[in-house]
């Protein structure tokens, strides 16, 4: 069994789910387990899932519980039980760059506790202008998120910067230690980081895992709600999932 686990969380992914797998058979070091969690999807993106073909241990579990943060906490415990030592996150909705798991080994390897990747728009789905919005807002959030009095506790052991769900890595034994994802819906994000921040100062932001992000928030939600949303002021009233 492989030390590394990729965990990928999905929701009514049919139509994606097989694009993120095949950016994952696409990368450079192919030595891992992936494992789709299912968090009770009303399609047929676990069967999609478990139809895919690869050159790695492929997994599927169902997750029931509603929640992000249940199908990643879930999917993270059940790796280390099977005796993961490092776990990288990707989403069903994302397209990790070809040498996005060969990066993050190498951070934790490194002595990294939890490596932090880089997000950027997928080409696929909007124009310039939608890609160049969601760099604007990513800074914005990013910018926010350090100066917001609530990430500036004396309790935390390292600078707030900000941490996509969607491109991390955590060895398992600071997993554990932290007290792992909040089992909530989303957003869990910033609650995992700071858990993260009390913990330890092994904090590493890594230039090189690169995934391309889903920008259909911004077609579900529009500009403004959009821009709410990243700046952590909730979602004015929709449901946090665009699907």
């Amino acid at each position: 069994m492989t030390a590394l686990w990729v965990v990928v969380p999905a929701y009514n992914e049919s139509a994606r789910i097989n694009q993120t797998i095949s950016a994952l058979i696409a990368q450079t070091d192919r030595d891992f387990t992936l494992l789709v969690v299912d968090n009770g999807s009303t399609d047929d993106t676990a069967a999609v899932a478990a139809a895919m073909q690869t050159p790695f241990p492929l997994h599927v579990l169902i997750e029931p519980e509603k929640g992000v943060g249940c199908a990643v906490d879930t999917g993270f415990r059940h790796a280390i039980a099977a005796g993961a030592t490092m776990i990288a996150r990707t989403d069903a909705d994302c397209l990790p760059r070809p040498g996005w798991v060969a990066a993050a080994r190498a951070t934790l390897t490194a002595g990294a506790g939890l490596a932090c990747g880089r997000i950027t728009a997928r080409q696929d789905e909007h124009g310039p202008a939608g890609r160049a919005f969601f760099s604007l807002l990513v800074t914005l959030a990013a910018a926010f998120g350090r100066v917001r009095p609530a990430h500036r506790d004396r309790g935390y052991l390292a600078p707030y910067r900000m941490h996509a769900g969607n491109n991390m890595a955590v060895t398992a034994e600071l997993y554990q230690a932290c007290g792992g994802m909040p089992r909530r819906p989303s957003p869990t994000d910033r609650l995992f980081l700071n858990r993260v921040r009390r913990t330890t100062t092994a904090i590493v932001h890594s230039r090189t895992m690169v995934v391309e992000n889903s920008t259909r928030r911004i077609r579900a939600y529009g500009v403004l709600r959009t821009a709410r949303w990243y700046l952590d002021r909730g979602s004015a009233g929709l449901p946090p999932d665009p699907r």
